[in-house]
C-alpha cells in the first residue's frame, strides 16, 4: 500500500509548522554587518598596492608567471 499527500505551503508556513525558528531576520543583520565590512575593506585598498602584491617583481614577474601557465598547459618542463 502507498499513500502520498501533497501540501501546498509556503516555506515560512512549513518551518511554523514544523516548530523551525524563522532565522530571517538573523539572516539580514549578518548580511548588513557583511556588506559593511566589505564596502569598509574596499575603500581601503589601492589598486596599485594590491597589484604590487599580487605580481611581485612588476611586470616580469607576471610575464614569468604567464609563462609558466602557458609551458603547464603545453606539458613542457619550465626552462626548457
Amino acid at each position: 500500500m502507498k499513500i502520498t499527500i501533497d501540501i501546498d505551503c509556503s516555506p515560512s508556513e512549513a518551518r511554523a509548522f514544523l516548530g523551525l525558528p524563522d532565522v530571517a531576520p538573523l539572516q539580514d543583520a549578518v548580511m548588513k554587518e557583511a556588506e559593511q565590512r566589505m564596502m569598509a575593506a574596499l575603500k581601503s585598498m589601492d589598486a596599485e598596492a594590491m597589484f604590487k602584491a599580487w605580481v611581485p617583481g612588476g611586470l616580469g614577474g607576471l610575464e614569468k608567471m604567464q609563462r609558466a601557465f602557458w609551458e603547464g598547459l603545453s606539458g613542457k618542463k619550465t626552462g626548457e
